[in-house]
């Protein structure tokens, strides 16, 4: 059965890489939202948005952050982290800059995003527990099926290291 994950992903720049993703089938994701239903939740401000992402995340056992260039140490990026991890969910990025784009284009590597969240008392990047895992593939389809073989591992790892922390 299909682990039910929440998708974590800078919209603008990775939608198109994270729809290929989304499409590999191995994962129950959260419904993303469309433009329009976007504008309308950033309208109603920080506590809309904060409301949204908590209704997204029920039910779900792991966060997948899709990492591109700049998703990196964004507002919603770092927070949707750390309500996962608050939340006792798995938390693991995917590297998918070599993922192609609308345009058959791919990007340059981004920042670990779990570099810039802290957790604990002793304020621990997260970076040092949970992964971050890199294609070791340079074309869009070998980066595709590589994160297919491996998605549903990297997700019961990355809840297990979350059940162990």
């Amino acid at each position: 059965m299909a682990r039910k994950c929440f998708y974590s992903f800078h919209y603008k720049p990775d939608n198109w890489r994270v729809s290929k993703i989304r499409n590999i089938g191995a994962v129950e994701g959260n419904k993303p939202a469309s433009n329009n239903d976007w504008e309308t939740i950033t309208g109603g401000g920080d506590k809309k948005i904060k409301e949204w992402i908590a209704t997204q995340m029920k039910s779900r056992t792991c966060t997948v952050i899709l990492a591109g260039s700049n998703t990196a140490d964004r507002k919603w990026i770092n927070h949707e982290i750390v309500k996962s991890w608050d939340n006792n969910m798995g938390v693991l990025v995917i590297y998918i800059h070599n993922i192609t784009d609308r345009n058959e284009k791919q990007c340059s590597k981004g920042s670990n995003p779990l570099y810039y969240v802290t957790h604990g008392l002793t304020k621990n990047r997260l970076s040092t527990i949970a992964k971050a895992y890199d294609p070791p593939r340079t074309t869009s389809k070998g980066v595709y099926s590589y994160i297919e073989d491996n998605i549903e591992d990297w997700i019961e790892e990355a809840i297990k290291i979350r059940n162990d922390n």
